[in-house]
C-alpha cells in the first residue's frame, strides 16, 4: 500500500460538506450510509435517486420541476434524457448571491487590482443581457469570448447564459488560425474580445486578430470590446460596440431565460493536436449538478471561501471554477505567465488575498519542484485549506514536494476528468486519508472502472478507464455531427454500451484509490507489453539532468520501439553516458521493457495550451501521419526538431 501523506481527523471530517451531506440523505431519504466506499457504490447502483438527492441539497433554483429523473436509463446520450419537464436557468444559479460578498478579484501583469460584489456583478449581468438581448441575442444563439481571463469575460458568460444562449470561449493565447477552428463550427452570432492583452508584461495588439477572424467567421453580426489594457476609442472603433456601455444600465425587473435541464450551456473544445477540435455540447443542469457536487462535496468549498485556478477561458477548469459562484465563493483571478516575473507570483497573491482553495497542472508543480524553492519556507500560507491539481499525471516526486515544500497540513484534491464531461472520473475525497500515487476516490455517480482489453474488470493491474452508466454532464451530443457517428466513435468503439475515456489508470482493491498512467492512446505496447507513458517520466524527469522528457512508440520491424526525447537542465550534457543511466534507471526502477530502444536530446517539449504534454501529434509524425494543426500547441516551433529527428531516422 502507498505511503498515507495526509490524513483528515475526526473534527475535520464532522465539519465537510461530505459528511453534511450524509446526514441529508439519512434525514430526508432513510439512507444511513457510513463512509465513502458505501457512497459511492450506492450512488451509482441508484444513480437515479442520486441524482435527485443532489437537486435537493443544493436547492437548484427552478420554475417547474421534473417528471421524470432519466428518461431511457440505459442508454448514453444522446439518447437519453435527463430531468424531463424541468424549467430552470444556468445563471440564475449561479447568481443566487446578491449581496456585498466579493465575487471576483482581479490581478494581472500590468494593471489591477481590482473586485466585484456579488450585487454589482448581479446587476453588470443583468445589464449585459438585457444590452445582448437588444442586438438580437436569443435562446440556443452561439456567443463566444476571445478574451483574456477578466472579470469581464465572467460577466460576457453569465449574460450570456443568463438568456438561455449557448457560451464558447477561448482565451487570447491561441492565434486567430486555432480560435476559427473552434469558434468557426459552431457560427457565433456575437464575439466578445478585447484591443489588446499582455504577455511577461509585454502587450500585443489582438485587433489584427480579431479582425482576420471576423473575416473567417461570416456569422459574426456584432463585435463587443472590453476595454481592458486599452479603453474604447469612439472614432478610431466605431465598427465595434463598447462593453462599458452595455453593462452600467439598472434592471430590477430581469426575468433569466427559463430553459429546459437538458438544453446546452456551453460548447466545448477538444485540443485539436491531431485535427480539427471536437465541438462538445454540454447541458445547463448537467453542468450545474456535476460541478456543485465536484466543487462541494469533494471541493469542500463553502460561502466565504476564496479559491483561484491556474486557467484560462480555453481550459474546462475556467469554466469549472466558475460554478463556484454558486457557492458563494470568492474568485481570483489572474491574467498572465503566473511564473513571471518569477515564481513567487503567485504565492504573494495566495497570501495578500488569504486563498483557501489554490488550484494548479501538475507541469506547475513539476517547474516549482525543478527550481528547488521552498514557499512554506517564504510565505504564511496559514489560511490555504485545500491545493488542487489536474491537467497531466504528477509524479511521486511531485506529491512530496506539496507536502514537503508548500503546507504539511493540508488537503491534496487531485483530480482528473475531461473537458468531455466538464468535470472528473477521480477526485479527492476529504473524508479520506490520502495515499501518494493516487486520487482519492471514484466521482459520485460515476460509475468508473479499470477494464482489460475483454472487458472485464480489473483492480491492481492496469487497464482501461470505462464508465458503465450514463451521467448528466456527458455532452448531450458533438455539434454538427446529426447521426451521432462522431460521438460513437469517440466513446462506445472500443467496448460496447461503455463509456471509454482513454486514460490507462489501476484501481487499488484496498483503498479503491486510482494510479493514472497517462492517455491510453500512448500507451507504448513494446512486444504486446503495455507501459503507461507516466511510467517513464515519474523516473525520468526525476535525474538531475532532465528538465523534461516526452516519449512515443514507433512502429518497426513488426513491432513498436520506444524513443525517448529529454529536455536538459542547464550545464548538462547529453552524451553516452546519460543515455546509459537513463536506461538503467529505468531498467531496475520498472523493468526492462520501459528502457527506451532510442533516446534524443530536444530543446523544448511540446504542450497544448492546456500544460498536457503533446504525445499523440509526435507519435504521428513518427509513424508517417502529417500533422496540420500547429496553431492547437502552446510552443509550435519545437515541432521542426521532431520533424527533422524522424527525417533522419527513415534514411
Amino acid at each position: 500500500m502507498n505511503k498515507v501523506l495526509w490524513e483528515p481527523n475526526h473534527d475535520y471530517i464532522k465539519k465537510t460538506n461530505l459528511t453534511n451531506y450524509m446526514l441529508f440523505l439519512q434525514d430526508n431519504f432513510s439512507i444511513n450510509i457510513n463512509n465513502y466506499d458505501e457512497l459511492w457504490t450506492w450512488s451509482v447502483k441508484e444513480n437515479k435517486l442520486f441524482w435527485k438527492s443532489l437537486w435537493d441539497y443544493f436547492g437548484i433554483i427552478h420554475s417547474n420541476t421534473y417528471s421524470t429523473i432519466l428518461k431511457n436509463e440505459n442508454d448514453f446520450p444522446p439518447n437519453n434524457l435527463w430531468f424531463e419537464g424541468a424549467k430552470l436557468n444556468f445563471a440564475e444559479n449561479l447568481l443566487r448571491y446578491n449581496d456585498d460578498t466579493i465575487s471576483f478579484i482581479f490581478e494581472s501583469e500590468l494593471i489591477g487590482p481590482k473586485s466585484i460584489s456579488y450585487k454589482e456583478l448581479n446587476d453588470k449581468v443583468r445589464s449585459l443581457a438585457v444590452n445582448l438581448k437588444k442586438i438580437g441575442i436569443k435562446k440556443g444563439d452561439r456567443v463566444s469570448g476571445y478574451l483574456p481571463n477578466l472579470i469581464e469575460t465572467a460577466i460576457s458568460m453569465l449574460a450570456t447564459t443568463a438568456l438561455g444562449a449557448i457560451w464558447s470561449s477561448c482565451g487570447t493565447e491561441l492565434g486567430s488560425d486555432a480560435a476559427a477552428d473552434r469558434l468557426g463550427q459552431v457560427e457565433p452570432k456575437c464575439l466578445i474580445t478585447v484591443k489588446s492583452y499582455s504577455y511577461k508584461s509585454i502587450k500585443f495588439n489582438h485587433l489584427p486578430k480579431v479582425e482576420k477572424l471576423r473575416k473567417q467567421i461570416n456569422s459574426i453580426e456584432n463585435v463587443i470590446l472590453v476595454p481592458y489594457l486599452e479603453n474604447y476609442d469612439k472614432s478610431s472603433d466605431s465598427d465595434y460596440l463598447n462593453f462599458e456601455d452595455l453593462i452600467n444600465e439598472k434592471f430590477e425587473n430581469f426575468e433569466f431565460e427559463q430553459m429546459d435541464f437538458s438544453d446546452p450551456v456551453y460548447i466545448m473544445f477538444s485540443s485539436g493536436t491531431t485535427g480539427k477540435p471536437k465541438c462538445m455540447v454540454q447541458s445547463i443542469g448537467g453542468i450545474l449538478l456535476n460541478h456543485m457536487k465536484e466543487l462541494s462535496l469533494n471541493g469542500n468549498l463553502q460561502y466565504g471561501d476564496s479559491m483561484i485556478y491556474l486557467a484560462s477561458p480555453s481550459w474546462m477548469m475556467w469554466n469549472w471554477m466558475m460554478t463556484s459562484l454558486s457557492l458563494g465563493v470568492t474568485i481570483l483571478l489572474y491574467e498572465g505567465n503566473p511564473l513571471y516575473p518569477d515564481w513567487k507570483t503567485i504565492w504573494n497573491l495566495l497570501e495578500k488575498y488569504k486563498i483557501s482553495f489554490f488550484g494548479c497542472s501538475a507541469t506547475y508543480i513539476h517547474y516549482l519542484k525543478n527550481l528547488e524553492v521552498s514557499p512554506i519556507k517564504e510565505f504564511n500560507l496559514e489560511y490555504l485549506k485545500q491545493i488542487s491539481q489536474t491537467g497531466s499525471v504528477l509524479s511521486d516526486e511531485g506529491y512530496d514536494f506539496i507536502f514537503e515544500e508548500i503546507k504539511k497540513d493540508v488537503y491534496f484534491n487531485s483530480i482528473s476528468g475531461g473537458t468531455d464531461i466538464n468535470g472528473c472520473f477521480a477526485t479527492g475525497v476529504p473524508i479520506l486519508p490520502l495515499h501518494k500515487n493516487e486520487l482519492q476516490g471514484r466521482g459520485l455517480g460515476m460509475a468508473v472502472y479499470s477494464y482489460d482489453h475483454n472487458g472485464n474488470p480489473v483492480y491492481d493491474k492496469n487497464g482501461e478507464l470505462v464508465c458503465t452508466k450514463p451521467s448528466p454532464s456527458m455532452p448531450i451530443y458533438f455539434w454538427k455531427d446529426s447521426d451521432g457517428s462522431k460521438y460513437h466513435d469517440a466513446y462506445f468503439k472500443y467496448y460496447a454500451d461503455t463509456w471509454r475515456h482513454g486514460d490507462y489508470i489501476k484501481i487499488n482493491s484496498k483503498t479503491n484509490g486510482i494510479s493514472f498512467y497517462g492517455r491510453s492512446d500512448s500507451v507504448l505496447n513494446p512486444s504486446g507489453v503495455r507501459i503507461g507513458t507516466s511510467e517513464i517520466y515519474n523516473i525520468v524527469e526525476e535525474l538531475p539532468e532532465i528538465k523534461d522528457s516526452l516519449v512515443i512508440g514507433q512502429e518497426h520491424d513488426n513491432d513498436q520501439r520506444i524513443i525517448l526525447f529529454v529536455q536538459l537542465n542547464d550545464k548538462f550534457e547529453f552524451n553516452e553516458e546519460l543515455k546509459l543511466k537513463i536506461k538503467s534507471e529505468l531498467k531496475n526502477k520498472a523493468s526492462p521493457r520501459h528502457s527506451p530502444n532510442l533516446i534524443y536530446s530536444i530543446s523544448d517539449i511540446p504542450y497544448t495550451f492546456s500544460g498536457k504534454k503533446v504525445e499523440s501529434a509526435i507519435t504521428n509524425i513518427f509513424n508517417n501521419t502529417e500533422i496540420t494543426n500547429l496553431d492547437a500547441f502552446r510552443n509550435p516551433e519545437c515541432i521542426s526538431e521532431f520533424h527533422n529527428i524522424s527525417k533522419e531516422l527513415l534514411k
